[in-house]
């Protein structure tokens, strides 16, 4: 599914999105996951620097191309895709009129806007026609987009409270509206994804890895995991990072636990490292226990910034 230029922020990011982001709110079918919470990045703390950032290199674009004060009216951006290659988006925030206006011009501009119905609230198809080779492009006053035609189908409901949804299926998109646009999570089912949980968490990803093409990730920890989660938060002044995996077998945990000791310890090491990247490094902490496989540290933002500046 290719989503809507001004309602994909969220996917560049460059991590691989569920009003709250923990086990219940991650379908047990899920392939991959990405919560990302910009409310409480702008809030102040360690968690600002990140969000300036993102404002500079991502939202004032934004802004700029669909007239869309994304950096007001854009709280929350949560994500998944299930086993049955169903794809979700939700974005949550306080939308004005002029946004709402907005994505039904996109929806008149290549879909439908005649409204279907699931659960008492309305839908709507976007999308499904190959035939369309020209740039699609809207203007109204202050208000101007411009999007690739769209080849495959979506759907799109901005009937839910504070909340635009977008889907890959029809049937996915009459779960959510039924289920007044909770995600039915699951506990219980054997190969759920792990979901890393924090108080104060930024940025929350997982990801099948046996969904890897192996010919397309040439990395022997990939192919030797099932389940990867990553997650940002706040600690104190600095940005916790913490990533886990599920290895195969328990005595592959410990040989990546042994691996990525000795590299790092190399790295923090060398003359050519700054003192601050070499204080970081020397205090992350790799533990291995079982199958499952740890690493976190702690990092000033100014540093995440600087490296994401580079």
């Amino acid at each position: 599914m290719r989503y809507l230029k001004i309602l994909v922020v969220g996917l560049l990011l460059a991590v691989p999105a569920l009003a709250v982001a923990d086990a219940e709110g991650v379908p047990g079918d899920a392939n991959w996951y990405f919560y990302v919470d910009l409310e409480q990045m702008r809030s102040g703390g360690p968690g600002e620097p990140m969000y300036e950032w993102l404002r500079d290199e991502v939202l004032n674009e934004v802004k700029a191309d669909a007239g869309i004060d994304v950096d007001k009216e854009l709280h929350r951006i949560a994500s998944y895709s299930t086993s049955s290659d169903s794809g979700v988006i939700i974005f949550e925030g306080k939308f004005s009129q002029e946004t709402r206006d907005v994505v039904m011009a996109f929806v008149a501009s290549g879909g439908d806007i005649s409204p279907l119905k699931s659960g008492g609230r309305t839908y709507y198809h976007f999308g499904g026609d190959d035939s369309v080779e020209e740039d699609v492009v809207y203007d109204a006053g202050s208000v101007g987009f411009k999007i690739d035609s769209l080849g495959e189908e979506s759907w799109i409901s901005l009937d839910i409270k504070n909340k635009i949804i977008i889907t890959s299926t029809e049937d996915h998109m009459k779960a959510l509206l039924d289920n007044k646009g909770r995600v039915k999570g699951s506990r219980s089912v054997d190969g759920a994804l792990m979901v890393l949980t924090a108080e104060k968490a930024f940025v929350q990803a997982g990801m099948k890895s046996g969904m890897l093409d192996d010919e397309d990730w040439d990395s022997n920890i990939l192919k030797n995991t099932e389940q990867v989660a990553f997650m940002i938060a706040a600690v104190a002044d600095k940005l916790a990072i913490e990533a886990k995996l599920i290895t195969r077998e328990a005595e592959m945990a410990e040989s990546l636990a042994s691996v990525a000791r000795g590299l790092i310890s190399l790295m923090s090491f060398d003359d050519e490292l700054d003192a601050e990247t070499a204080a970081v490094l020397q205090g992350t902490r790799v533990e291995a226990k079982g199958n499952s496989l740890s690493l976190s540290l702690a990092v000033a933002p100014e540093l995440i910034v600087r490296t994401l500046g580079d």
